[in-house]
Order: C-alpha cells, then sequence, then structure tokens
C-alpha cells in the first residue's frame, strides 16, 4: 500500500484521548494505518500531501443512514408529512425498486458522503423487493471505498397483521433469521481495522415483532455483532408503543435486550430522563439525526442531556428522502444549533459538534481504531482547505468555522490510506456518470 505524509497542516485536530490541537504537525500513514506524528518527518518513498494553511481532521462518521432512499428525495405527497404519512407515500415507490437501483443509490449516497469528509458510515437496509440482497449495497460501497457497516435490517408486520408496511415488504421471520447468518459468516469482519462489518436491524418496534426483537438479539450476541433499530423517533412513535406494549420504548427495548455497549439506536428524539439514565448506565449509543428530526417535525433531541450523562451519542444524516441531503459537517452545524435553541447559546460549542461528529460516532459504532488521529489509529482523515472558498474570513478560528461556516466540500479524503477525494474531486466513481443514470432510475420509478 502507498506511503503518504501529510505535511504541515497548519491545524490537526487530533480528537485524541488529550483533544489536542497541534499546528504545522506532519502525519505518516504506512498500511493504512497512522505511523508517525510530528513536525518535519521525513519519508523517502511517501507521497506527499501538502496540508499547509488546512484544517485536518478526522474523518467524519456517520451512524445512521438508508442509502437506497438517495433515490427518493423530495417525492411530491411526502414533502410535508409527519413520519408516519411519510412512509406510507413512499412505500410504494421503494416496493418498485430492483437490486440496480439499490445500488446505484448506495454509490450516489455514499460518494455524497464523502464529499462531505465522511470515512466510516452504516447504512439501515430493511426492505429487498424483487431480489435485492444486502450485498448490493456492500458492494457500492466497496466501489467507493468508504468504511462500511452494512446492517441487514428487516420488516416483518405488514398492514394486515396492524403494522404500518405494506405486505409486500415484510418478510418471514425464519428467512430473515436464516438470511442474517448467511451475511454475517460471509461478510462481518471483527478485526480492528476493518473495512466491512455487518449489524442486525429490525427496522422499528412498529413494523417487526417483540420475538424478532428478541431473536436478533440473541442471534446478534451469539455472532458477536451489533444491534442497532429506530427509537422514541416522535410522539406518534411513543403512543404506539405505550398502546401496543404497555410501556415507553425504553423500557421495551431493555426487556428484549436492546440496551448495551453492542447497541445503537437512531433518533431517540423523544426519551425521557429515565431512558437517558438508561443508555448512560448500559453503555447504549444513539444515532442523533438532527436535519431529517426537522424535516419530519419529530422535534429536538436531547443531545445536551445525554451527552451530560453520559450517553454515546453519533451523528447521523438518516434517509435522503428524509433529509434531503447527505451531509455530515452540516450535520454537525445543526446539532450545535438545535441545542442552542432549545437550551440558550452556549449550550453546544463548535469543537463538541465536531467532535460528536468523529470521535463520537465512531465509538457508537464499536470502532476505537477509528474517529481520532493518533499513531496506531486508522489512517481516515479528512482535509480541509479554508484559503481559497468564500469561508476563508473563519479564519479567525479554522477549527470552529469548520462547523459554523465551511466549506462544505473536503479537498482530500483519506480512508485506510487511501485517496477517495483529492482537490475535491472523489476519485473512485464518476459523479456525472451517477447523476445520468439516477436520472434515469427516477424516472422510471415515477412513470
Amino acid at each position: 500500500m502507498t506511503t503518504l505524509l501529510i505535511r504541515k497542516a497548519a491545524h490537526l485536530v487530533t480528537m485524541d484521548d488529550d483533544r489536542r490541537e497541534l499546528a504545522d504537525f506532519d502525519i505518516l500513514i504506512r498500511d493504512g494505518v497512522i505511523a508517525e506524528i510530528g513536525p518535519d518527518l521525513t519519508a523517502a518513498d511517501a507521497r506527499i500531501i501538502d496540508a499547509s494553511g488546512c484544517v485536518v481532521t478526522p474523518g467524519l462518521v456517520n451512524t445512521h443512514h438508508h442509502l437506497y432512499q438517495s433515490l427518493t428525495r423530495a417525492v411530491p405527497g411526502g414533502q410535508d408529512a409527519l413520519l408516519f404519512g411519510w412512509l406510507q407515500t413512499l412505500y410504494p415507490i421503494w416496493g418498485r425498486m430492483r437490486p440496480e437501483d439499490f445500488r446505484l443509490a448506495t454509490e450516489i449516497g455514499l460518494a455524497e458522503l464523502a464529499l462531505s469528509g465522511c470515512t466510516l458510515s452504516s447504512d439501515h437496509l430493511y426492505i429487498f423487493p424483487n431480489g435485492t440482497r444486502l450485498e448490493d449495497s456492500i458492494e457500492a460501497a466497496v466501489q467507493v471505498g468508504l468504511r462500511f457497516h452494512a446492517t441487514r435490517g428487516s420488516m416483518s408486520i405488514g398492514e394486515s397483521d396492524g403494522g404500518l408496511p405494506p405486505d409486500a415488504l415484510v418478510e418471514r421471520e425464519a428467512d430473515i433469521l436464516k438470511d442474517s447468518e448467511r451475511l454475517i459468516a460471509a461478510h462481518h469482519d471483527p478485526a480492528d481495522g476493518a473495512m466491512l462489518r455487518i449489524g442486525l436491524a429490525p427496522c422499528s418496534p412498529f413494523s417487526v415483532s417483540r420475538e424478532l426483537m428478541r431473536d436478533s438479539a440473541v442471534l446478534a450476541r451469539e455472532k458477536g455483532v451489533m444491534l442497532h433499530t429506530h427509537l422514541a423517533e416522535n410522539e406518534e412513535d411513543i403512543a404506539y408503543s405505550l398502546e401496543k406494549f404497555g410501556c415507553r420504548p425504553g423500557d421495551y427495548a431493555e426487556e428484549l435486550g436492546w440496551t448495551g455497549a453492542d447497541v445503537w439506536h437512531a433518533h431517540c428524539v423523544r426519551l425521557d430522563a429515565a431512558e437517558i439514565d438508561l443508555f448512560a448506565r448500559s453503555g447504549t449509543g444513539v444515532a442523533h439525526c438532527p436535519c431529517s428530526n426537522c424535516r419530519l417535525g419529530s422535534g429536538i433531541a436531547p443531545v445536551r442531556a445525554m451527552r451530560d450523562a453520559g450517553v454515546k451519542v453519533g451523528l447521523g444524516v438518516d434517509g435522503s428522502a428524509s433529509n434531503d441531503a447527505a451531509h455530515l459537517l452540516s450535520e454537525a452545524r445543526q446539532a450545535m444549533l438545535l441545542q442552542r435553541v432549545a437550551h440558550g447559546a452556549d449550550a453546544m460549542a463548535a469543537r463538541e459538534a465536531l467532535e460528536i461528529a468523529t470521535r463520537g460516532g465512531a465509538d457508537v459504532l464499536g470502532r476505537p481504531d477509528c474517529g481520532r488521529i493518533a499513531v496506531g489509529k486508522r489512517a481516515d482523515i479528512a482535509v480541509w482547505d479554508l484559503r481559497d472558498t468564500v469561508a476563508a474570513a473563519g479564519q479567525w478560528d479554522p477549527v470552529a468555522a469548520l462547523v459554523l461556516c465551511g466549506p462544505f466540500t473536503v479537498r482530500d479524503l483519506i480512508v485506510e490510506g487511501r485517496e477517495i477525494v483529492s482537490d475535491g474531486r472523489i476519485t473512485t466513481v464518476d459523479p456525472r456518470a451517477l447523476a445520468a443514470q439516477a436520472r434515469d432510475a427516477v424516472a422510471r420509478l415515477a412513470g
């Protein structure tokens, strides 16, 4: 593998255990690992990346996405709906998608994430129409080159059984568990530095049975993989839990084995104080999706209270159909702004939002080998150039400026020591070709 030397980083934001920020430092990368950090490093065999004048951070981490939704942005009828109505609008369209659509949508979403500085993304795929398999997303992730935590999602309770999704989009629970075992055996890599991991992710308490939630937790722990689902997303979600299960979502999750360091829940907008305490005590993680929560009118998640209690919190862009973008630095800014709206202008600093977007997300996904720049950690690094953009005036504090005013496209992005974005252009896929394919796919799906 190519040796890289990032030279003269004007502002190196390590997010290491001491949260050091270093000036005019170099980073030497060998075989996908950070080998050395210091001033004036040399390596005769290294390709040089000049970071003078730039801010260098760990790659951003996306803890929740539905990448297949990249082909269903701004759909009429779903633009102004709450969660349940939005889902009912989009389910029929998703049911028409083909395996090639899932691959294309994943490439589009991951390319967009890469340009926003993301090096590690999870994905929650819970529908498999027309022969689609999780491999369709996995192959796309390999092509783009991001580190990928794919989750085998599922829905098993259709409309005829009192669930929300159409019957055509649900699966038999025995088939879900069998395919989950197959995917773990075929693709999960538990080692440090893994480019691909698998998790189990029944979609939500209103689309799967109590038995599938419990059986998935048992299987995940038997196989050593993580668990993921949606929880406490809005008031409708809370009302459903109280009516159907006689308890709040946190109690339901705990009862079925869905708390612990190997679990992360998406949204958690409506967690109460007792649930926050439960998550803190158990080490359960949260994927905070601020833009999607605004788009669907779900509310402001209690991130300040979660962080103060010690809950692990990362950022997620959520599905592109409920966000209309996949830009992780924008999520960091929105997370900061929402906590300030709720609790005052000093409720969250830009650096804390950046920490949530990097180290915080890596910790939620069980990846202490990522999300920080330190010797021995994976070489997942973002280089941001503030000099030649309208954000140049942010030189008062270039680190805070990343969250406050941009730039919003990364200059260089390195994943496992490989250059995925160079000089603001993605190197692994052709954006124009993806855009042309997307236009054709949308025309067919809308027809």
